[in-house]
């Protein structure tokens, strides 16, 4: 049946209709280098951080940027809160961002790293150039970009009154770009863009290196907060030299020189392993129970608690079942050869010792790494001590110098968390001091343990003879000592 021409142009209007919602759902969810175009602009400037796929630790720093994007809203800052996401980055994590945190999210393409292949290159800042995009944000004045390891402990807008670019210096001569203040400018991403395909020179291939480089004379320019109009301050307006830019570079300690005061941004640079979201990074860093407490009044932790149910479930069967059961090897015979003895008796002791120090460390891998310190380290000793059993009743050895390591470990939890030190100094050679003293303690029982399992291995407790009877088990065999 042939149409009629209205009806083919009804078709041919509801084909383009489909086109360009397609084309809509494309501009909104990717940014181009042409520059970021945002929807619902509400504010004049913008915090922002990043998030992007491909490391073991994708979860964790999800995690982390929805807390930092709570801490934010919690203050009721007078800005704009971006996330820069790549495109791999899970929808439903994008939901959350958007529907609960109220954030905005600017979907990019990964900046492809030109330094992978150079020496002693970390994988994991594969994609820490997505962190030059905060320049394209060029719908806002300022935008001060964030790392996922940051916490507001009060509103800090006066960021914003800022030069062209400020950052926090992490010694003398290098600035940290885990928190530093720009003024998005779409002819600045351009050029990064283009020394990034034309060599430019970064000493670690990550973002740290590459703007440290393209700005390595900050820590020349003035120490001072312009105003926002520009205004000179004491008349006095230098310009850097060697840049083709309007406006001067200032550099901000976040101790001293932010207007806002102190304490009013923690960061949590250093060691990957040793970030605040992590359980046991805590009383290690005594900031970062501040962190757990902002999750907890925000985020919560209904994610993890499922498993953390789980897991106590099963320690405490394990506990109860090595105390009803009292499992050995005792059935295990040998031939009446000195030579195979020996060996089986070696062995035994390195089943021994490493089933003992399994039971401090599996805990580490198994636990779920975001959850609050104190249900972490408590899932940790009830784990630990779950897994020493088995060793103990395996093993008959006794049960004391075993646990005196887990016994150590809690109080050196408890000199950490020790909250009247006048300093960071005197903290670490309280710990420094208890663990000098404590080490002998641990030693004289992993010896003890050693010569209790030596003892028992001589004896024959542990492998009758081939032809006894193994019905009746040697006298004192089920004690523990």
């Amino acid at each position: 049946m042939a149409w009629s021409g209205g009806e083919k142009r009804k078709e041919a209007f509801t084909i383009f209709l489909r086109v360009l919602l397609i084309f809509l759902v494309v501009v909104q969810t990717t940014a181009f280098r042409g520059g970021v175009q945002l929807k619902k602009k509400e504010h004049r400037n913008a915090y922002a951080t990043m998030m992007y796929m491909g490391t073991p630790r994708d979860y964790e720093f999800y995690v982390a940027t929805r807390v930092l994007i709570k801490s934010l809203v919690r203050h009721k800052v007078d800005a704009d809160l971006i996330v820069i996401a790549s495109l791999d980055v899970p929808l439903r994590w994008v939901r959350a961002l958007e529907e609960e945190d109220g954030a905005k999210v600017v979907r990019v393409d990964n900046i492809e790293n030109p330094y992978k292949k150079q020496q002693d290159f970390d994988k994991r800042f594969k994609l820490t150039l997505n962190k030059l995009y905060a320049w394209n944000l060029v719908d806002y004045e300022r935008v001060v970009m964030l790392d996922a390891d940051n916490l507001f402990l009060q509103k800090t807008d006066e960021l914003f009154q800022c030069g062209q670019f400020c950052a926090v210096f992490i010694n003398p001569c290098i600035f940290h770009t885990g928190l530093f203040v720009l003024q998005p400018s779409l002819e600045v991403f351009k050029d990064m863009i283009h020394q990034l395909e034309s060599g430019f020179k970064n000493p670690d291939g990550a973002d740290q290196g590459f703007i440290g480089a393209y700005f390595p004379d900050l820590l020349d320019q003035p120490m001072f907060h312009p105003p926002l109009n520009g205004t000179a301050l004491n008349g006095q307006y230098r310009l850097p030299l060697g840049y083709q830019m309007d406006a001067s570079y200032y550099y901000l300690r976040l101790k001293w020189r932010v207007p806002c005061g102190p304490n009013s941004v923690i960061t949590f640079p250093g060691a990957l392993w040793l970030k605040p979201w992590y359980w046991w990074s805590w009383p290690v860093l005594p900031l970062g129970i501040q962190w757990h407490e902002t999750r907890r009044q925000t985020l919560g932790y209904a994610a993890e608690m499922p498993i953390v149910i789980v897991q106590s479930i099963i320690f405490l069967g394990i506990i109860v079942m090595t105390r009803l059961a009292r499992p050995s090897i005792s059935k295990l015979c040998y031939r009446n050869s000195d030579k195979t003895t020996s060996l089986m008796q070696i062995a035994l002791k390195f089943i021994a010792i490493w089933s003992i120090l399994a039971a401090y460390i599996v805990p580490f891998a198994i636990i779920p790494r975001t959850i609050h310190p104190l249900v972490g380290w408590t899932l940790y000793f009830l784990g630990s001590s779950a897994l020493s059993s088995i060793a103990i009743h395996s093993f008959l050895l006794p049960a004391i110098p075993v646990f005196l390591p887990l016994i150590g470990i809690f109080g050196s939890l408890l000199v950490m968390a020790y909250p009247w030190y006048p300093n960071g100094v005197v903290r670490a050679l309280a710990v420094f001091a208890y663990a000098f003293c404590y080490a002998p303690i641990v030693w004289a029982s992993m010896v003890k343990v050693v010569a209790r399992l030596h003892v028992s291995l001589e004896r024959e407790q542990f492998f009758p003879k081939l032809g006894e009877s193994s019905s009746s088990p040697p006298s004192g065999f089920n004690k523990l000592y």
